[in-house]
C-alpha cells in the first residue's frame, strides 16, 4: 500500500513537471506567468496565454528573463539597467533617459523639475547643471521612482530667451516624468500590517525637500501614526492615515521592509508649495 502511494505521488509530480514544461515562463518585474512566447522584438515580447490564440505583448523593459520550455534561459539587459531606490539616500541610483522607448511599460510616478541659476555670469555651467540634476534625482527618489524621462534639458550662459544678454547668470532648466520599473507589493504590505493598524513610535525620521531648496533635510520627530485604511490604487499602495504634525490624510507607500515603511506626501499650501515629505516609520 505504501509503495502504491509512493508511486502515485511520483506520477502526479512527474505529470505536473511535464505539464509545466509545455510552456515558457516570463518573469516580469512584478510577476511570473506561463505562456507560449511567439516573438522577441527590439521593444517587446509577444506571447499567448495557455490554451489561447490571442497574441499579447509586454515591453522588454519590464521583462527580467524568459525560461523557455526547452530549458534555455534568456536574460534581458533592459531590466538590469534600472537600479534599486529604497529611500532618498539612494538618489544617485536614479537614472536619466532621453529616449521614450526606454520607459515604455514602466510605472508613471509623476512630474519632476528643477531650475538652477548661478550667482554671476561667470558661474561654472557644469556646477549649475549638476545642481539642477541633483535636485531632480532627489525629487524622483522621494516619490519612489528610479528613472526620469527628460522632456526638457537646457543650459544657457548669459542668455535670456534666445538672446545672449551680457551680465545674466548661467542657468539650467530641467523637466521630466519620473517612472519606476517595480512597485511595492500591495499584498505583501497588507500581510505585513496584519491587524496592526495603529502605530505609536518615539523615534522616526522625516525627509523634506522644499520647492526652494536643492538638497533634502532629515530631522527626527516623534508622535503617532494611525492607519485607518489601505487601498490598492492601480498598483500603488495608498493609506488613509493620521500622522502627527501632518494635515494630509492620504499618503503613498513608496517602500517597506520588516523594519520600517515610508510614507510620501506633497504639501501644496501657499507657504510650503510642492514640498515633498517622506516619513520613515519604524515598525519596531
Amino acid at each position: 500500500m505504501k509503495k502504491l502511494s509512493l508511486l502515485s505521488i511520483c506520477f502526479v509530480a512527474s505529470l505536473s513537471a511535464f505539464s509545466q514544461s509545455q510552456y515558457d515562463t516570463i518573469y516580469s518585474n512584478n510577476e511570473a506567468f506561463a505562456c507560449s512566447v511567439k516573438e522577441v522584438t527590439p521593444d517587446a515580447v509577444k506571447f499567448a496565454y495557455p490554451n489561447e490564440d490571442m497574441l499579447n505583448s509586454v515591453y522588454k523593459n519590464t521583462v527580467q528573463k524568459i525560461v523557455f520550455k526547452s530549458g534555455r534561459i534568456q536574460v534581458f539587459a533592459e531590466a538590469t539597467y534600472f537600479k534599486s531606490v529604497n529611500n532618498v539616500d539612494d538618489y544617485n541610483n536614479v537614472s536619466f533617459s532621453h529616449v521614450l522607448t526606454e520607459v515604455q511599460g514602466l510605472y508613471k510616478i509623476g512630474e519632476v523639475g528643477s531650475k538652477a541659476r548661478g550667482t554671476t555670469a561667470l558661474s561654472n555651467m557644469e556646477k549649475v547643471k549638476e545642481r539642477a540634476e541633483f535636485k531632480v534625482k532627489i525629487q524622483a527618489a522621494m516619490m519612489g521612482a528610479n528613472v526620469v524621462y527628460l522632456t526638457q534639458f537646457g543650459t544657457s550662459q548669459g542668455q535670456v530667451g534666445n538672446q545672449y544678454t551680457p551680465g545674466h547668470a548661467t542657468a539650467t532648466n530641467i523637466s521630466g516624468i519620473a517612472y519606476c520599473n517595480k512597485l511595492p507589493s500591495f499584498d505583501a504590505f497588507s500581510n505585513l500590517m496584519n491587524s496592526k493598524m495603529q502605530f505609536k513610535f518615539r523615534d522616526y525620521k522625516v525627509d523634506k525637500l522644499s520647492n526652494s531648496d536643492y538638497d533634502y533635510t532629515t530631522y527626527p520627530d516623534s508622535g503617532q501614526v494611525i492607519i485607518n485604511k489601505i487601498t490598492n490604487d492601480n498598483g500603488f499602495i495608498m493609506v488613509d492615515a493620521q500622522v502627527d504634525a501632518f494635515e494630509n490624510k492620504t499618503f503613498k507607500v513608496i517602500n517597506f521592509n520588516n523594519d520600517e515603511f515610508i510614507l510620501e506626501c506633497t504639501d501644496n499650501d501657499d507657504i510650503a508649495e510642492n514640498t515633498i515629505y517622506n516619513i520613515r516609520v519604524k515598525m519596531r
